[in-house]
């Protein structure tokens, strides 16, 4: 099991998320999720949909992008966006 742990990509627990959260026992699930924790991950958007990578970067490099704040991935999109000329 890793010890890193991301906080920006994970949402804090609160007490209505675990509310509405499936609980299994086993392999079996006791309680289905309810509300928006019935779909998994993002609704596809066809041709438009993000694709998920794993790019390994320098730790500057990510650091400057979280410093930014919340939205740090969608303006390193922008980014790479402009620097391969797909605007």
């Amino acid at each position: 099991m890793s010890d890193w742990i991301d906080p920006d990509d994970a949402p804090i627990l609160t007490a209505e998320i675990a509310a509405r959260a499936e609980i299994r026992e086993g392999g079996k699930v006791i309680r289905p999720a309810r509300g928006t924790l019935t779909r998994m991950g993002r609704p596809p958007l066809g041709d438009a949909a993000k694709k998920q990578v794993t790019p390994r970067l320098d730790s500057d490099v990510v650091a400057a992008f979280r410093a930014g704040g919340a939205g740090w991935q969608s303006r390193m999109n922008e980014v790479l966006r402009k620097a391969v000329g797909s605007q």
